[in-house]
This record gives C-alpha cells, structure tokens and sequence, in this order.
C-alpha cells in the first residue's frame, strides 16, 4: 500500500512538472513570436541593378552592380555588390535626386572597395525607401523638401577612370574632377539607377 502510494505520488510529480514545461514553453513561443516582426508584402526586400554611366561600357564592358533594400520597422538594410570593376579600384556611393547629370541633391551613403577581381561588397543601415529626402529650411542654402529615390556610384580617384579611357584623355586634356567622395575630389560615376524614371527611382519602390 505504501508503495502504491508512493508511485501515486510520484506520477503526480510528473504530471505537474510536464504541464509546467509545457506552460513554458508556450510563454516562449508566444514571447517569440510577438517579438517578430509580420512578414507583410509592403516589407518585402527589393532587388535591383545598377547600370553603366553614359560612356562607361566602352571602358568597362562588364561594369555591374546589384542592390537589395531590406526594409526594417525603424530603417532599411541596403546591400550593395559591384562588379566587373578595375582591380583594387575604389568608389563612392550616393543616394542622389537624378542618376544622371545635373545629379541634383546628393547624400553621400558609403565606399565600395573592389578586390583584386574587381569585385566589391558594402552594408548600410539608413532611410532607403519612399520616405528618403533632404530639407534645407534656411543656412548656407535653402530648399524645400526632396525626394532622392536613385543611387549612383563613382570613381573614389580621378585618374583611374581617366588612366583606362573612359573619358577623353588627348594631349593637354586632365582628368574629370567631381565633388562625390569625402575629400570632395573623385572621379567620374561608373554606376547609376537610369533604368528607372527621373522622379521615380529604385527606393520609391521600398515600404516599411
């Protein structure tokens, strides 16, 4: 008798110590869960290229880019990959208002180096979406809010591109000196969004 009790006891034991695992549990798997973010179709990644700048397949026929843009709830996740680029040669990437000249407002974002194949990989974490712009209210200048739904990619060193022919490179002539790098004298932009419209680039297409 005392032993079937015992067992009793212990099979009680069991019982409680399996419902409170399963309780557990199912307070981690809810806590999970509302923790994850849903995975609606307005936050869905968005891939796309980056073609050549007017001239730059004469230079570069193989001059590539890919993008992914991975929405977030506070901000995005912007992958940038590079190909078919001069070895070791280095870049500046923007998010600008138009991918080609005059480029309009122009947010520099971050530097793509490429290897010794010529191929290059960059991460960044920012406002890459329908939401992107920039606003003056008044300082050195002044202008009203502007969207910049494209990317464009330039040359970090003038003479790389001036040095392969992809620009006009007689005698007497120098290289093509732009503002797009952080010491404000890079070369000319090898990469751009033009496949898409001028007021409706690549991020327009990115929602949160």
């Amino acid at each position: 008798m005392n032993i079937t009790k015992h067992l009793r006891r212990r099979a009680v034991t069991w019982a409680a110590a399996g419902a409170a695992a399963v309780a557990a549990a199912s307070a981690l798997s809810l806590t999970a869960a509302s923790a994850t973010p849903a995975n609606t179709a307005a936050s869905r990644p968005l891939t796309f290229a980056m073609v050549p700048s007017p001239g730059i397949s004469s230079c570069l026929p193989h001059a590539r880019g890919l993008v992914t843009i991975i929405p977030g709830n506070e901000n995005d996740l912007m992958e940038v990959t590079i190909s078919g680029m001069p070895s070791h040669a280095e870049f500046d990437l923007f998010v600008i208002e138009q991918p080609n000249k005059p480029f309009g407002v122009s947010w520099y974002q971050t530097d793509v180096d490429a290897d010794s194949h010529g191929v290059g990989h960059a991460v960044v974490r920012g406002i890459f979406d329908r939401e992107t712009f920039s606003v003056s209210p008044g300082g050195s200048t002044t202008f009203a809010p502007t969207h910049q739904f494209h990317l464009g990619l330039w040359f970090n060193d003038p003479n790389v591109p001036f040095n392969l022919g992809c620009e006009p490179n007689g005698p007497g002539t120098k290289p093509i000196v732009t503002p797009f790098n952080g010491e404000q004298h890079a070369g000319i932009q090898v990469l751009n969004t033009a496949q898409f419209p001028v007021g409706a680039g690549p991020l327009s297409r990115v929602h949160r």
